[in-house]
């Protein structure tokens, strides 16, 4: 009997931010389509052990190593390679979903605050792809990479100006990996969420009055947990996507397609 498209066993995957949010999601998804995990985190905290127990309750294996990637990549990448290895050499899939999100507004940004969203966003991921690619083309490994981008990287809000413009540019940067890789029987693609509920969006669980005006902004009409992306990361790294090459998938309920949201009932210009 063939095994199904979307069976991952026999694999091994990297998740940069993997302890928690849309990164956590993901991990647990690919433990459980089969795949052994490395989470990469920033610390190690209960988020993460639970993340490991998930993961491990799936049979598979899970480590877990600590890393500050907001720093610059040629400070920490060679050592964290060997920290790889030594705990599970021969990932072919890797899944650069670290992020952060620290934007004050526009005329009020920093180059520090911009290079520090820029550092994590944006050069963790590229670097991190040019250190496996190396690895895979030199051992005949059709390596598959997701990137973790943002329906910010297509539709902008106001003085979010350092995520959007990371954002963006992994939108980019995915399309030129795979006309870089492709050749190499590489695979590159994104995921793009909409608004989930993470610690980086917890004000939506404070502020009922904000909550409602995205589930109004939002054509599925909720803002819901980070297990959605969990099955478009399994899609896209297994050979059921063995096609699919330089694609961001929006998983956004819809808001990437919807130009503005009907007006609430009952209301009418002044």
């Amino acid at each position: 009997m063939n095994s199904s498209p979307f069976d991952l066993s026999g694999h091994r995957a990297l998740i940069t931010g993997g302890t928690q949010g849309v990164g956590a999601a993901i991990a647990r998804s690919l433990a459980q389509a089969g795949a052994d995990v490395v989470i990469v985190g920033l610390k190690d905290d209960d988020a993460a052990q639970g993340t490991l127990s998930l993961c491990r309750s799936q049979g598979v294996k899970a480590d877990l190593i600590t890393q500050d990637l907001s720093q610059p990549p040629c400070e920490y990448l060679d050592a964290l390679m060997e920290r790889i290895d030594a705990l599970q050499p021969g990932i072919d899939l890797l899944v650069n979903n670290a992020g952060t999100y620290i934007d004050p507004p526009f005329l009020e940004m920093t180059q520090e605050c911009f290079q520090k969203t820029m550092s994590l966003n944006v050069y963790a991921g590229y670097f991190l792809t040019q250190a496996f690619a190396r690895r895979w083309i030199a051992d005949g490994i059709s390596g598959r990479v997701l990137f973790t981008g943002s329906i910010n990287g297509l539709l902008s809000e106001p003085d979010h100006t350092a995520y959007d413009t990371s954002k963006g540019a992994v939108a980019a940067m995915v399309r030129s990996l795979c006309v870089s890789l492709a050749p190499h029987k590489i695979r590159v693609n994104s995921m793009a969420p909409g608004l989930v509920r993470t610690p980086l969006t917890d004000i939506l669980n404070q502020n009922k009055e904000l909550d409602g005006w995205m589930k109004l902004h939002t054509p599925s009409g909720e803002v819901p947990e980070p297990d959605v992306c969990g099955g478009t990361a399994v899609f896209l790294l297994s050979d059921a996507a063995r096609h699919v090459h330089g694609q961001t998938i929006y998983v956004d309920g819809g808001m990437s397609a919807w130009q503005q949201p009907d007006p609430p009932r009952g209301w009418s210009a002044k």
